[in-house]
C-alpha cells in the first residue's frame, strides 16, 4: 500500500519541468523526480517532449492527457516538424508512439506511409438508378461473410441498401443497409431471410472510408457486425435456421424488389474491395482483412471490377486507402509508430498496441511555460494540502526509480485517492490553492485512465474496493469544483481548461467502472455536496422501470434538477434489440461561475421587443447528465431535464434561459464550448426551464441577460393603462358603429371604409383584453393568437385602405366606386386572411411565444405581423404629407388673396392651422401614430406617448368621426327635425318637408365662414386670369327630405371668391377656390 502510495504521490507533481527556455540548437535535457529521461523542444506556438520511458500505447496517452497536453500526431505541419526535429537533435532513431489522424491526410504522403490502390465504384448522386452486379453463380450456402469498404455520401441521410442478395425464390435473402441518425452517425442493420435486425451498430458520416463485415452461421443462426475492425452488434435468431438459397444476384448499391429488378433505396457515395467467404470470419480473419491482409480459405468472391456488370450511371474511380485503415488501428492490436532514421526519411509504421515505446507530448507552449513557472513556485514553497499529503507517505519506502508515469492499477490509484480525501479532511480550514487544484486534476485524469481489469487473485471484496475508489474520486472532485474555489480558477486557466474537465474525468471513471460497479447491484448512488452520482442498471426482457433522476432536494426548492429518459425511447431500445441498459446520471451544483464580464459566454441575443438592452449570457443552472450504456455500449437517446434558476436576479436585470449542452468536440483546444444543437425549450416558468434534447450529455441552462430599460413601476403602469385605453377606446368604437348606423349616416364609400375599420379594430381591442386570461391554457392561447394576428393584421389593412381612399380623392384616380370598394375589401380582409394563414403553414411549431398569447418574438415568425404593418405605416405616412402639402398649399393661396393689411396677421395662423388640422383628423385612420413603437426603448417617456396614441385610438376615432363629424351631426339634426315637423302637422305619413333655413355649414373647431373666407371654387366668371387654392373644410349643406342618398352639396356663389367645387372625404371638404384677376 504504501509504496503505491508514494508512486501516486510522485505522480501528483508535474512531470514536465523545463528549467530555463532553450538558448541552443538542442533541446533541454530534463529528468523527472521518479529519473525518467524527458527531453524538450519549444517552436513558437508548441513545446514537444520526448519521453524515452517505454510505455504501450493506451498508457502514453493517460500520461500526455494527464500532463494536459495529447500524444504527438502528424496532422499539422507544424507539429509534424517539431517532432522530427525533436527526433533529429536528441539523435533518437527508435519508433515512436504518435496519434492517428482523424482522416486521410495529403500532407503524410511524405512521410513514405504504406498506401494502397484500389478500384472504386462511385455512385453518384445525381443518378438514382446505379448498381453494380456480381456475375458469378451462387452455390447454396450455410454460413456467409461479406466484408467491404465504404465511402458514404455526407449529404445524403435516408435509408441505402449497401448490398442486396435475392434468391429466385425469395428476394429478401441477406442484405446490408444503413441510415444516418440525428447524430450523424450512419446506423447499420442487417436482413437475414427476411427478417430485419435492429439499427444498432454505427460509424461516423465523416466523409472517410470505413471498413465493414458482416457474418453469419446457419447452424447458431448467430450473426455479426464489425465496423473497421471492431465488433458493433451481434445477435442470434432461430428464425435464420435454414441455408441461404443458391443461384442468386448479389447487386452492390440498391435493394431488389424483386429478383434482379424493382430497385429501391439507392446508396451514393463509394464502394471497393467487396469480399465474400463461405465461412463465418471470426475476429481476428475480421482483423486481418481490416489491414487489407487477404484471406484465401473458402472464398467465393475477390475484388475485381471485372467481373462486376455495371450499370452506366455508377464510374470506376481510383483511390488510395491507407492499409491498414486510417482509423485507430485493431488487426492485432497495431497502433501506430513513427521511426527517425539517420540515412533514411522518416517512415510510419504499426506495432502491436501494447508493446512499450517510448513517445512524444505535445502541449501550447504558454501552457507548457506556465506549468513550470507553477511548479517553482510549488518547489520553493509547498502548500499546506501537499505537505500534509507527502506526511501520509511512508518515506522509508523510496521506489521512485522504479515507478512509472501513469498508474499501473486500480489498486495504485485508489490508494492515491484516499490520501488525498484524507489530506483534504485534515487542511480543510486552509483550502486549496491553485496549484493544487492542478495537481488533483492530473491525479484524477490519470486514475480515470487506470487499467479496470481485476487481477488475478481478485476476491469477493473487489466490488468494495471499486465502490469506495468512486467515492474517494467523487469526494476528490467536488473539493475542486466546490463554489469556494471559483475565484482560483483564473490563475490556472492558461493551464486547465476549466471544471468541464474534471466532469470528463468523471464521466470516463464511470463509463469505465460501470461494469465493475453493477456486478452485484442493480442501482447506486454516490452523494457528495456538490455532486450527486447515480447508476441505474435495468434488463429490458423483463420490463423497465422509472429513469427520472433528480438532483439533491432542498427546502427552499420546491422544483429540483430532474432529468428523464422518456419510456418511448426505453421501448425503441428495446425494440432495436438491446437487453441491458445502465443509466449514468450525474448532478453538479457548483460548476456555475460567478457574474462578471470575464465570464460572459458569447452567444447571439434572442429577439426582444425593445424594452430590454443585451449584456450577456452566463451559465444559470446545475450541470446535470445522463449516459446511456446499451449492452455495455454507450447509446445516445432523446432526453427531458429540468433545471432550476440559479442565478440572483440584480435590481433591472431580467433572464432568457436557453437550453444547452457541453460540447467536447466544439472547441477541441479549448476543451469544447457550449452548444445548442438539438435542444429547445419546452416550457419556462419563473423559477426553472425545462428543456428537450435529442441526445445524452452534459446539459445546462445558459441565461440570457438584459438590462430591463423599464422600472416594474413603469411597466404595472402602462399595463394598466393599456387596458384602460383599450376598453375606452373599445366603447368608443362601439358608440361610433352604432352612431353610423342608427342614425342613418348616407352610404359611401369613405363610411363603410369607416365602418371596417372599427369592426376590426374593435375585435382586436377585444381579444387583446382577454389574451390573458387564457394563457394557461395552450390550445386557446394558440387559437387567440392566431385571432390576434388576423384582426390586427386586418385593422392595419383597413388603415392603408383609409390612405388608399384619401389618396385617390386628393389625385382624384379614375375608377369607378364599385370597383374600388371590391378592390378595398380585398386588401382590408383577403390579405390578413392570406398572411395569417400562410405564416401557420410555414412556421405553425413555432408560432406562438412561450408565455403569452401573441407571436413567438425569438424567431422570425414576428415579421409576418411586423413586415406588413411597417409597410402600411410607411404608405400612410407618403400619404399623410401629401395631403399636408395641399392644404399647405391652399392656405398660402388664401394668404395671397387677403388685403395687404390683414395678410400678414393672418398668414402664420393659417399656414400652422393647415399642418396641424389635417394631421389631427387623419391620424386616427392612417395608424401612422404606430410609427412610434420603433423608439419605445429609447425612453419610458416614448413608451407612455406610444400607449395613450394607440391604446386610445378608439376614443380619438368617436371624437373625430362621431362627436364632431358634420355627417353624423347633420344626420341626428334631420331626426330631430323630423320629429318637430312630425309634431306639427295632422298629417300621419308626410312625404316631404320643407328644407331647414337654419342649417349652418359647421366648421370643426372654428367659426361659420364670412365673406372674406373664400370656400367655393369653379368661377364662373371669364376666364381670363385666375387663382386657385384647397383647404380643408369640414360641413355639408343638408337638405332636408331629398331624396338621394347622399344628397348633393350646395352651390355658393360668392362674388369675392368664386364657386364651391365639391366634398373630397370623412365628412371634411376640400374647397378650392378661383380668384378672378380683373
Amino acid at each position: 500500500m504504501t509504496g503505491a502510495l508514494h508512486t501516486g504521490l510522485v505522480l501528483l507533481s508535474f512531470m514536465v519541468i523545463c528549467e530555463s527556455e532553450p538558448t541552443h540548437a538542442g533541446p533541454d535535457s530534463l529528468e523527472d523526480p521518479h529519473g525518467t529521461s524527458r527531453l524538450v523542444h519549444q517552436t513558437p506556438h508548441l513545446a514537444f517532449q520526448l519521453v524515452n520511458e517505454s510505455l504501450a500505447f493506451s498508457r502514453a496517452d493517460s500520461v500526455c492527457r494527464g500532463q494536459f497536453s495529447s500524444l504527438a500526431s502528424l496532422n499539422r505541419s507544424e507539429e509534424r516538424q517539431g517532432v522530427l526535429e525533436l527526433l533529429q537533435q536528441a539523435g533518437h532513431h527508435s519508433p515512436i508512439w504518435v496519434r492517428s489522424p482523424q482522416k486521410t491526410s495529403s500532407e503524410l504522403g511524405t512521410l513514405s506511409e504504406q498506401y494502397s490502390q484500389f478500384q472504386a465504384l462511385n455512385f453518384p448522386k445525381d443518378f438514382g438508378e446505379g448498381f453494380a452486379r456480381v456475375s458469378m453463380s451462387f452455390p447454396t450456402m450455410p454460413s456467409i461473410s461479406v466484408c467491404v469498404r465504404v465511402q458514404w455520401n455526407q449529404d445524403w441521410s435516408e435509408v441505402s441498401t449497401i448490398f442486396s442478395y435475392a434468391a429466385p425464390i425469395f428476394t429478401n435473402e441477406f442484405q446490408l443497409r444503413g441510415q444516418v441518425d440525428v447524430q450523424g452517425r450512419v446506423l447499420l442493420a442487417l436482413i437475414i431471410h427476411g427478417k430485419h435486425m435492429p439499427y444498432k451498430a454505427s460509424f461516423p458520416n465523416d466523409g472517410a472510408w470505413h471498413h465493414i463485415c458482416v457474418t453469419w452461421r446457419q447452424s447458431s443462426g448467430h450473426w455479426a457486425i464489425y465496423v473497421d475492425g471492431d465488433l458493433r452488434d451481434t445477435g442470434s435468431s432461430a428464425s435464420t435456421s435454414r441455408d441461404i438459397f443458391k443461384d442468386g444476384i448479389f447487386i452492390l448499391g440498391q435493394d431488389q424488389d424483386s429478383f434482379g429488378g424493382n430497385f429501391t433505396e439507392p446508396f451514393f457515395g463509394n464502394i471497393t474491395d467487396l469480399n465474400i467467404w463461405s465461412t463465418p470470419l471470426e475476429k481476428r480473419h475480421v482483423a486481418s482483412v481490416n489491414t487489407c491482409s487477404p484471406i484465401t480459405q473458402d472464398v467465393i468472391f475477390r475484388w475485381n471490377p471485372h467481373y462486376l456488370s455495371i450499370h452506366p450511371a455508377v464510374k470506376v474511380v481510383q483511390v488510395f486507402l491507407l492499409c491498414p485503415a486510417e482509423s485507430q488501428q485493431v488487426a492485432l492490436q497495431a497502433c501506430r509508430t513513427l521511426q527517425d532514421g539517420p540515412d533514411q526519411p522518416p517512415q510510419v509504421g504499426l506495432s502491436d498496441c501494447s508493446d512499450p515505446l517510448p513517445f512524444i507530448c505535445v502541449s501550447n507552449r504558454e501552457r507548457f511555460l506556465k506549468m513550470k513557472q507553477m511548479r517553482d513556485a510549488q518547489n520553493a514553497r509547498p502548500t499546506v494540502f501537499m505537505s500534509r499529503l507527502m506526511e501520509l507517505s511512508n518515506r522509508s519506502q523510496t521506489v521512485l526509480g522504479q515507478q512509472q508515469s501513469a498508474l499501473g492499477s486500480l489498486a495504485q490509484a485508489s490508494a492515491l485517492l484516499d490520501a488525498s480525501a484524507q489530506a483534504l479532511e485534515d487542511t480543510q480550514r486552509d483550502g486549496l490553492q491553485p496549484t493544487d487544484m492542478l495537481s488533483l486534476i492530473q491525479l484524477l485524469s490519470l486514475a480515470a485512465d487506470a487499467p479496470v481489469d481485476p487481477p488475478p487473485n481478485a476476491t469477493g471484496q473487489r466490488q468494495g474496493s471499486v465502490q469506495d475508489l468512486s467515492q474517494s474520486f467523487i469526494t476528490v472532485a467536488d473539493s475542486i469544483i466546490r463554489e469556494d474555489n471559483a475565484h482560483k480558477w483564473q490563475a490556472i486557466k492558461e493551464v486547465v481548461n476549466g471544471p468541464m474537465d474534471v466532469v470528463r474525468s468523471i464521466d470516463r471513471m464511470v463509463t469505465s467502472l460501470s461494469p465493475r460497479l453493477m456486478a452485484e447491484t442493480d442501482h447506486m448512488t454516490i452523494h457528495s455536496p456538490n455532486i450527486k452520482l447515480e447508476l441505474h442498471h435495468q434488463h429490458l426482457e423483463t420490463g423497465f422501470r422509472g429513469s427520472r433522476f433528480c438532483g439533491p432536494q432542498t427546502e427552499k426548492a420546491t422544483d429540483p434538477d430532474c432529468i428523464l429518459v422518456p419510456y418511448q425511447k426505453m421501448q425503441d431500445l428495446q425494440d432495436n434489440g438491446f437487453q441491458r441498459l445502465t443509466l449514468v446520471n450525474t448532478w453538479y451544483g457548483s460548476l456555475r461561475p460567478l457574474f462578471n464580464p470575464e465570464e460572459n459566454i458569447t452567444m447571439v441575443p434572442t429577439v426582444t421587443d425593445g424594452s430590454q438592452r443585451y449584456l450577456g449570457t452566463v451559465l444559470g443552472s446545475s450541470v446535470i447528465s445522463t449516459t446511456v450504456l446499451g449492452d455495455d455500449q454507450p447509446v445516445s437517446t432523446a432526453v427531458h431535464f429540468q433545471l432550476r434558476h440559479r442565478v440572483q436576479n440584480p435590481s433591472g436585470t431580467v433572464y432568457d434561459p436557453v437550453c444547452a449542452f457541453w460540447d467536447f468536440d466544439l472547441i477541441p483546444e479549448a476543451g469544447g464550448w457550449w452548444n445548442t444543437r438539438g435542444c429547445e425549450v419546452v416550457s419556462k416558468q419563473s423559477g426553472y426551464t425545462t428543456c428537450y434534447c435529442n441526445h445524452t450529455t452534459n446539459f445546462a441552462l445558459l441565461l440570457q441577460v438584459y438590462e430591463d430599460q423599464r422600472s416594474q413601476e413603469n411597466e404595472r403602469t402602462l399595463q394598466v393603462l393599456t387596458f384602460i385605453g383599450c376598453g375606452v377606446s373599445l366603447c368608443g368604437l362601439l358608440f361610433t358603429f352604432i352612431l353610423f348606423i342608427a342614425v342613418g349616416v348616407p352610404k359611401s364609400d369613405r363610411t363603410t371604409v369607416h365602418k371596417n375599420l372599427i369592426v376590426a379594430l374593435a375585435v382586436a381591442e377585444l381579444l387583446l383584453m382577454c389574451s390573458d386570461w387564457v394563457s394557461a391554457n395552450e390550445a386557446a392561447c394558440f387559437i387567440v393568437t392566431a385571432l390576434l394576428h388576423l384582426f390586427f393584421m386586418a385593422s392595419f389593412s383597413w388603415m392603408l385602405v383609409e390612405g388608399l381612399l384619401l389618396w385617390s380623392k386628393v389625385v382624384s384616380v379614375n375608377i369607378s366606386e364599385d370597383r374600388r370598394m371590391k378592390l378595398y375589401y380585398i386588401i382590408g380582409w383577403g390579405l390578413p386572411v392570406l398572411i395569417v394563414a400562410v405564416t401557420l403553414v410555414v412556421s405553425v411549431d413555432q408560432y406562438k411565444a412561450d408565455q403569452h398569447c401573441w407571436l413567438n418574438m425569438e424567431t422570425h415568425t414576428i415579421w409576418a405581423f411586423v413586415g406588413p404593418v411597417i409597410f402600411v405605416l410607411v404608405v400612410n405616412a407618403v400619404v399623410l404629407c401629401r395631403v399636408v402639402m395641399v392644404t399647405v398649399s391652399s392656405a398660402r393661396r388664401r394668404a395671397k388673396m387677403l388685403s395687404p393689411s390683414s395678410a400678414s396677421k393672418m398668414q402664420t395662423f393659417d399656414l400652422t392651422w393647415a399642418v396641424t388640422r389635417p394631421v389631427l383628423i387623419l391620424l386616427p385612420v392612417l395608424g401612422v401614430t404606430w410609427l412610434c413603437g420603433v423608439l419605445v426603448h429609447v425612453s419610458v417617456v416614448l413608451a407612455y406617448i406610444f400607449i395613450l396614441l394607440n391604446a386610445f385610438q378608439g376614443l380619438y376615432i368617436f371624437l373625430v368621426y362621431a362627436v364632431y363629424n358634420s355627417e353624423v351631426r347633420n344626420a341626428i339634426k334631420r331626426i330631430k327635425e323630423k320629429r318637430k315637423a312630425l309634431s306639427f302637422t295632422n298629417c300621419s305619413q308626410p312625404t316631404s318637408f320643407l328644407p331647414s333655413q337654419r342649417a349652418p355649414i359647421t366648421s370643426w373647431g372654428r367659426s361659420p365662414p364670412t365673406p372674406s373666407s373664400p370656400e367655393t371654387s369653379e368661377t364662373s366668371g371669364p376666364p381670363s386670369s385666375s387663382s386657385t387654392s384647397l383647404v380643408i373644410k369640414n360641413g355639408t349643406q343638408p337638405i332636408l327630405g331629398h331624396t338621394n342618398p347622399t344628397p348633393p352639396p350646395p352651390r355658393i356663389t360668392d362674388e369675392a371668391t368664386g364657386v364651391y367645387s365639391k366634398d373630397i372625404c370623412y365628412g371634411y371638404t376640400i374647397r378650392v377656390y378661383t380668384k378672378t384677376m380683373r
